[in-house]
């Protein structure tokens, strides 16, 4: 689990972000605890990339650019779109 996290509630859902690059194994072992939707920035990586728990898999989009405040914006719509909230 990641011990230091953003969160932005201020409309539903909430979004976690990792506020530093990580690895797609770490992204693993703390969304198969947490199961809350989250942005990060995989290693190597410059773009947010968002990730959820669907109950039984982790779930990736497609980069969502550089910007947080519209990557967030982005994921946010793409949960709504497919019922993940």
């Amino acid at each position: 689990m990641f011990q230091e996290v953003d969160v932005d509630d201020t409309e539903l859902p909430a979004i976690t972000v990792i506020p530093q690059s990580a690895s797609w194994d770490e992204v693993y072992d703390h969304i198969k605890i947490s199961h809350a939707p989250l942005l990060v920035v995989p290693d190597g990586e410059e773009d947010y990339v968002g990730a959820w728990w669907t109950g039984t898999e982790m779930v990736k989009t497609e980069e969502l650019g550089p910007d947080l405040d519209e990557a967030i914006t982005e994921f946010r719509q793409y949960l709504v779109e497919r019922g993940q909230m």
